[in-house]
């Protein structure tokens, strides 16, 4: 019989392991932080419009420190009489001009509807609510290439052209821009681009070891009891962690590590937790984002992770060959090209998988199709076990 008994805990606050959860600094990116500060400073001093770009893997800090840095530099531009303010928007949530616009209007006015207002009509009511509060609103754009690929760069050029028009002290829009991809502003075309001074740049690396165990020192003391996680272990946490410079994968390490010691009703984590902990955490959130996907989107992605296997990437012809096969495996019928088409460009927009056109100016152009992040096996793996329940 199960046993809801609560008892003992290595946790004193878990929500501290959360991904939500925002430290009041971000250790070893004070660098990182003063050099957006460097680019926002005119927001501030001027009014003038500012924009910045921060790229680096997954889980170094962009998200965290870019909102980090907005609360800083919100109650920095209050102390000198400027009304400054600020929204993120994940662009691979939500997908297009049209979500993003919606997110953005609905932090002024939550009940605003979702239907009924073309794009142009959003863009002036958010134009509008920034002017009557006489505010410079900062929109953090995250996985911006997400947006880029699905709806191309109106928005950020119809962004930069309020930013252009707009009266001293009527109400300004600046952008901080965020992704994986240190190319992700190649998709944007010349207008868009000549708005965004490609100068305004930070790059944010992946994490030493040294750094990785420095944070997670920093969440084991505000996550857990005293003396639940010796060093010990958490050097070997940070040691898993290093080899993708990844704090975030090290954090839920460390909390996976912790509830598996919770289910034991452990005093301390154990190096064995540390190490089912592994076996249960990937460094990419890839069963949620795998979660998302209806079938015939997962039929395309396995095609590509089994065909891909010991290859760099592989052509469009090659896919399409490979997905006939998995369809055929699964009693699914094939869809026609341009239908594959489609869900490889919507798999691109959601960053599962990575495309580009072979050789510029050669004749018979192809689509080439790589993996960025996720390794084949892994995604095997998964996407056969969530297809074998349908």
């Amino acid at each position: 019989m199960v046993s809801f008994r609560a008892g003992p805990s290595v946790f004193k606050d878990p929500g501290k392991l959360s991904f939500d959860y925002l430290p009041d600094r971000m250790v070893h990116r004070e660098k990182q932080i003063q050099r957006l500060f460097s680019y926002m400073r005119p927001i501030v001093e001027a009014g003038a419009s500012s924009n910045a770009f921060l790229y680096g893997p997954v889980g170094t800090g962009k998200t965290h420190s870019a909102k980090r840095f907005c609360i800083d530099f919100k109650r920095f531009a209050g102390e000198r009489d400027r009304g400054v303010d600020f929204f993120p928007v994940n662009c691979r949530k939500s997908l297009g001009d049209d979500a993003v616009l919606l997110a953005l209007v609905r932090y002024f006015d939550p009940h605003f509807p979702e239907r009924g207002f073309s794009q142009a009509e959003k863009l002036d009511t958010l134009k509008r609510h920034v002017e009557k509060r006489k505010l410079h609103f900062i929109v953090i754009l995250d996985e911006v290439d997400a947006l880029l690929k699905k709806s191309g760069a109106d928005l950020i050029y119809s962004f930069a052209r309020i930013a252009e028009e707009s009266m001293a002290g009527k109400g300004n829009i600046s952008m901080i821009l965020v992704s994986q991809r240190p190319n992700a502003l190649e998709y944007m075309d010349a207008a868009a681009l000549s708005t965004f001074r490609r100068s305004n740049v930070v790059e944010f690396p992946r994490y030493d070891r040294k750094e990785l165990r420095n944070i997670l020192g920093d969440r084991v003391a505000l996550a857990l009891h005293p003396g639940t996680a010796e060093d010990a272990v958490v050097d070997m946490i940070a040691d898993v962690a290093t080899e993708f410079g990844d704090a975030r994968y090290g954090i839920e390490l460390l909390e996976k590590a912790g509830m598996l010691a919770d289910e034991e009703a452990a005093e301390e984590i154990a190096p064995e937790h540390v190490r089912g902990a592994k076996a249960h955490v990937h460094p990419t959130d890839v069963e949620e984002r795998l979660a998302q996907l209806d079938v015939p989107k997962k039929l395309v992605l396995l095609a590509v992770a089994r065909k891909i296997r010991k290859k760099t990437y592989i052509t469009m012809g090659e896919t399409e060959s490979a997905y006939e096969v998995v369809c055929e495996e699964y009693r699914e019928k094939p869809r026609a090209h341009t239908q594959l088409w489609k869900y490889v460009r919507e798999l691109d927009a959601l960053g599962l998988i990575d495309t580009k056109l072979s050789g510029e100016g050669v004749v018979g152009k192809t689509t080439l199709i790589s993996l960025p992040e996720i390794p084949s096996k892994v995604l095997c793996d998964n996407l056969e076990r969530t297809l074998k329940r349908h």
